[in-house]
């Protein structure tokens, strides 16, 4: 039995050993580089890359998980439409531990909320379609990777004339968000690792401005040992050298234009918006929502009255640092509460929740391993 050759291509040790030593050889400084997806952060410390360069230069983990950065209110909103009689919750696995203001969409199924857990929007549309006599409602998050199947879904749905089918959209931009962080007064990120598979989709060509103005280096990598060590040192190099452009480290995934077709189909279902995200509060263009024509399918008009301003913040109490987390302030290992208090069985924050996120990486692969400061 042969294994896929972009497997193990991208996880050669004695390659790896040679681009360290070559990012060491670089190095005259210690830069401080942010991982935007919470996938490259899991990488790097499950491979140790993290933990190796910890002495040379500083990586610090954004807000890249979409369940972490769904706001409390968006919770709390879904938590009340499940609770109504002949409706059910839709969404991913990982949405339903995610704390609200008060509690989570698990909490709130343990009291009576109809919810239910799918791998995708279209499984939703299956429901709608199989069960005419309830209303089903698919809680839509994720970056751009998961924005085409949720407008397909909408499509979908459409197409059949459903009319039990809706959708509560809590989609947001990643190209913003790095904007808002390097826009913060306290900003520290020199450097990004960008999102190889958001790239995919949306290409690279529109991040460019980004670098330019900010002056700061962006490169695409995926999500193996090599893919990253080798974004770690083109950005090394182009710091080093008072360099800030955009380099694709993904090529074999990502194109400069991305996916044209998955981008037409959902230019014809969203629209860009401003969004809150949890720990970064409202970002300008941060978001995706449903266009005019498609409000039929729009829960947030559909249960408007149970959309009450329950507040953002309220999920992140004197224990939990997940903000800090969010915006790379604090790596997890310094909040007071990690792996005491806040465990994957018993989170306070949507970081220790979600497979992706900063809190859950550290407690599985790093606990053993302080950073550098």
């Amino acid at each position: 039995m042969t294994t896929m050759k972009h497997i193990d291509e991208y996880r050669d040790a004695r390659k790896a050993r040679q681009i360290i030593d070559e990012i060491r050889s670089t190095l005259t400084r210690r830069w401080v580089l942010m991982e935007v997806c919470g996938g490259q952060t899991h990488s790097l410390l499950r491979n140790g890359i993290a933990q190796e360069l910890q002495d040379d230069l500083e990586l610090i983990h954004g807000p890249g998980c979409p369940v972490c950065v769904t706001p409390a209110a968006a919770i709390d909103h879904a938590q009340a439409i499940a609770e109504q009689p002949g409706t059910t919750l839709v969404s991913f696995g990982d949405m339903l531990r995610v704390p609200g203001s008060t509690r989570s969409l698990l909490d709130a199924t343990r009291s009576g909320a109809s919810t239910k857990v799918v791998y995708s929007p279209l499984d939703a549309v299956q429901l709608a379609r199989d069960n005419p006599d309830e209303q089903f409602v698919f809680f839509a998050v994720g970056f751009e990777t998961t924005v085409p199947a949720t407008a397909l879904a909408v499509l979908q749905a459409h197409e059949l004339g459903l009319s039990n089918f809706s959708l509560l959209a809590a989609h947001v931009c990643v190209l913003p968000a790095m904007k808002a962080i390097l826009e913060s007064p306290d900003n520290r990120v020199q450097g990004f690792l960008a999102a190889g598979h958001v790239c995919a989709v949306t290409g690279f060509d529109r991040y460019h401005d980004l670098a330019n103005q900010s002056q700061t280096p962006i490169v695409v990598t995926g999500f193996e040992p090599l893919d990253l060590l080798t974004g770690i040192l083109d950005c090394a190099t182009q710091l080093e050298s008072g360099q800030h452009r955009v380099e694709n480290r993904y090529a074999r995934a990502v194109s400069e234009t991305g996916n044209v077709d998955a981008q037409a189909i959902v230019d014809r279902v969203f629209t860009v918006s401003s969004r809150p995200w949890r720990g970064l509060g409202v970002i300008p263009a941060g978001g995706l929502v449903l266009r005019p024509e498609w409000s039929q399918f729009d829960a947030s008009l559909r249960f408007r009255e149970l959309s009450e301003p329950f507040g953002d913040n309220a999920a992140d109490d004197c224990q939990c640092r997940a903000t800090d987390v969010l915006t790379g302030r604090i790596r997890p290992s310094e909040c007071a509460a990690f792996g005491e208090s806040c465990r994957p069985e018993s989170p306070l924050g949507a970081p220790m929740v979600s497979t992706e996120g900063a809190c859950a990486a550290y407690y599985r692969f790093a606990r053993e391993t302080p950073m550098g400061t």
